[in-house]
């Protein structure tokens, strides 16, 4: 159904249910005059329906996207060492849908994952279309990733994004094809009348530049006009449905998703996944009375769900007696629906009422970090070399600190609840209503070999091309936030005679290619590298998002701070230039970074001089940035003038080729006289434990990859109500709860998961138990679903 369908509707509706009351009223009301208020309010209501103000349609929506939690490769570090090994917290796709009620609409999704895959938009596009039609094509639906280096990887299609992952994994990608699917859909279903209001203001402690030597080779007179070497700006989107009010809410704001380090093993949407959890939580207790400072933990952080139910008890003795009647109970058969049955938030969910949906998006990220104390010396711990953040001449030593250091989950918290907070101040005091077309422009460019024009110093102009895309040597070097092994450096613009012989195994870079990625030193010249498929994306899409006067250039990589200004003010430059009044001087124009596919990192020219990481891959050449700025600047040109734009030829779709070195699970067992969800190490007997502390259960489990429990959950705490109701408190999609787990050697059928809660300062007093979920896998291939809990024990 359209939106304008359900706008429709929902007036026919209101206006039915006025002409019943009025009925009832005239013929069963024993006080005709309170009849005629009802029948008053209700024609209002209808009324005030019809005539709505609201330029838009808006829906949000918001799916689970959590993939294997075992076995894969995690994305972002290419260390092939970081395995998944459990769940921090769940990861989402969120997505908003903005619609003229008889005119063009826009979706914009944003993934708790590092970055878009051009295969999965692809079918994700193919998927809109058949329920769909021409509503949602690749022309008006933008998906972008927020860039955690703690999601599985193996969902993109070209060779060098799967060499750590072994190839394709069918499980990662499915996932996010399905949840980006259901959270559009969800959307869309949910498009109703609705405002925007926007709304930025500066986060100062969130962010740092971590390549500061690159960034000072950008001209000085260009440097002087900024305050700081990284954007402190977060832009933000506030939502609000007619007739529910708030519904949601969309920021941007430059951080890398490197607070969880290059060993971390636990699914986690990082910091920016942390904060989008953290408001959402937030709404949905307080709602629009945010500022009641009583409604929030001692900690500041949201209240979780064992704050709106009673406790009744508060003797720490009768609570101690009534625990130690419920032991541990042995692993017993469960349905397969039964872990989302007792999801947390799923409880929360008015049926008639949107979710709040709050997304924490990524932009021009690619020298920003969030480890904010700075980089340091493992040995010695004095700061890194810093034109090559090396030291002693090696790189491996140094790496960035997060301001929660040495507790990397800590860090986390800190950087996701700072942007947490600032993006509830803008949410809370957003008053710019945007007003306007939705309008969108969407092209597919070859940047192997685009010719670009450039303006010459003192007139005229000279014509440059960008290159095949090819990396350089200080790519292998990796950056502060996740240093690189062997001899590699940053700000290498030479190479090493020894690399060189064995990048020359797979593809030698010919002459012209050399002259093209010049001062670049190629140790992969990947856009030439074809067997078994492409090694590198050729052709990539770009695109503009308009909604009123805010503006969306979607772009398929890591522009960094520098970059992304230039690409910004160039596009709001010829924006409200334009004399069509369609554009003035409180146009807003914000970065979707890693959108759509990935083809890695845009540094300036000046910037890919000194050859750091983020130089050393910037892909297509010197010209990569001067090209993004030529083509968006055609794209908002037509924009401006209402034009079509040429679709371009689209990249390959790649999935038959595809190859996959992933084992598969075989069968898992137990032990002899165990049972999967027996528990293995149980809470000690007749414990009470203090908030703050962790509580550990392990329970005889099975490969999470059997049913990776989409929209459930691997773990649970619950809480005693009265004397025999078990009530969900906490999730594995909770901050606090992490489950972990493992297998004592890598071919072994028999693995544990390790369930620890760390009690938040907010949770009420009264007696818990952890409960475990799973799936195991027989010898011949049937998935039997299963449960267990620990004994309870008292939290005082």
């Amino acid at each position: 159904m359209q939106g304008h369908e359900l706008s429709a509707a929902w007036c026919t509706y209101l206006f039915m249910m006025e002409l019943l009351a009025s009925i009832h009223c005239y013929f069963w009301s024993p006080s005709r005059t309170i009849c005629l208020w009802m029948s008053l309010v209700l024609l209002l209501q209808y009324s005030k329906t019809v005539v709505s103000k609201s330029d838009y349609l808006i829906g949000l929506g918001s799916y689970d996207i959590t993939g294997p939690a075992a076995d894969v490769n995690m994305m972002g570090y290419a260390n092939s060492e970081q395995i998944a090994s459990g769940i921090h917290f769940r990861l989402r796709a969120r997505s908003f849908i903005v619609a003229e009620p008889q005119g063009k609409r826009v979706v914009f999704v944003n993934l708790d994952a590092c970055m878009a895959s051009q295969l999965v938009t692809i079918k994700v596009i193919e998927r809109l279309k058949a329920r769909y039609g021409e509503l949602y094509t690749e022309q008006n639906v933008a998906i972008s990733g927020i860039h955690t280096h703690a999601g599985p990887g193996g969902y993109l299609q070209y060779v060098v994004y799967l060499i750590t992952s072994l190839g394709f994994v069918r499980q990662s990608f499915d996932v996010l094809v399905d949840g980006i699917e259901k959270s559009i859909i969800q959307a869309h279903e949910n498009l109703r009348p609705g405002s925007i209001f926007v709304n930025k203001g500066e986060l100062l402690d969130a962010s740092v530049n971590r390549s500061p030597s690159a960034y000072l080779n950008n001209p000085a007179s260009e440097r002087r006009k900024h305050k700081y070497d990284v954007d402190k700006e977060m832009t933000l989107l506030k939502f609000v449905d007619d007739q529910w009010g708030p519904v949601g809410s969309f920021n941007w704001f430059a951080t890398h998703g490197t607070s969880m380090s290059r060993t971390n093993s636990l699914i986690s949407g990082d910091n920016k996944g942390a904060a989008a959890r953290f408001m959402e939580d937030w709404f949905e207790k307080n709602g629009i009375k945010s500022s009641d400072t009583n409604e929030s933990g001692s900690d500041g952080l949201p209240r979780r769900v064992s704050n709106i139910i009673p406790n009744i008890h508060d003797d720490n003795n009768k609570l101690l007696e009534l625990a130690t009647s419920f032991r541990s109970s042995p692993g017993s058969p469960a349905t397969q629906t039964m872990s989302v049955a007792r999801r947390v938030r799923g409880a929360l969910k008015q049926a008639e009422k949107p979710g709040f949906v709050s997304a924490f998006c990524q932009t021009n990220c690619g020298d920003v970090s969030p480890n904010v104390l700075g980089a340091f010396c493992t040995d010695t711990g004095l700061p890194c070399d810093f034109n090559h953040s090396t030291c002693g001449g090696k790189n491996e030593l140094c790496y960035g600190r997060g301001p929660g250091y040495p507790d990397e989950f800590e860090s986390t918290r800190i950087i996701g609840e700072r942007q947490f907070r600032k993006a509830v101040d803008l949410f809370e005091k957003a008053s710019e209503q945007l007003k306007g077309e939705v309008d969108y422009r969407h092209t597919y460019i070859d940047f192997s070999q685009l010719e670009v024009t450039l303006t010459k110093v003192g007139g005229g102009s000279e014509v440059v091309k960008t290159c095949p895309a090819a990396m350089g040597f200080a790519f292998a070097a990796g950056t502060t936030d996740g240093p690189g092994a062997f001899d590699f450096k940053q700000g290498d613009d030479q190479g090493n005679p020894f690399w060189r012989l064995v990048r020359d195994v797979l593809k030698t870079p010919d002459k012209k290619q050399v002259d093209c990625q010049h001062p670049k030193p190629i140790l992969l010249d990947t856009g030439e590298m074809k067997q078994p498929y492409d090694w590198a994306p050729s052709v990539l899409p770009i695109q503009i998002l308009r909604i009123g006067q805010f503006v969306i250039l979607s772009v398929p990589g890591e522009f960094t701070t520098m970059s992304g200004r230039r690409l910004r003010n160039a596009v709001k430059t010829l924006l409200t230039r334009s004399g069509n009044g369609e554009f003035g001087s409180n146009t807003h124009v914000v970065i979707a970074g890693l959108t759509n596919t990935y083809s890695q990192y845009v540094a300036t020219l000046e910037e890919y001089q000194v050859q750091r990481y983020e130089g050393a891959s910037t892909l297509y050449g010197p010209h990569t940035l001067s090209a993004y700025i030529q083509e968006f600047q055609k794209l908002a040109t037509a924009l401006i003038k209402g034009q079509p734009v040429e679709a371009g030829m689209p990249p390959p779709d790649l999935l038959q080729k595809q190859i996959s070195l992933l084992t598969p699970v075989i069968m898992d067992s137990t032990p002899a006289g165990k049972n999967f969800g027996d528990v293995s190490s149980d809470v000690p007997a007749n414990s009470t434990f203090k908030r703050g502390s962790t509580v550990t259960v392990v329970f005889w489990s099975s490969c999470p990859r059997n049913d990776l429990l989409t929209e459930g959950t691997f773990a649970l705490v619950e809480m005693l109500q009265g004397k025999d109701t078990w009530t969900p408190m906490y999730d594995d999609d909770d901050f606090c709860l992490r489950f972990k787990w493992s297998r004592p050697s890598k071919l072994s059928p028999q693995s544990k998961a390790t369930i620890e809660w760390i009690i938040p300062s907010s949770s009420s007093p009264g007696v818990y138990r952890i409960r475990h979920f799973g799936a195991s896998k027989g010898l011949m291939g049937s998935i039997r679903h299963f449960t267990g809990s620990s004994s309870a024990f008292v939290v005082a």
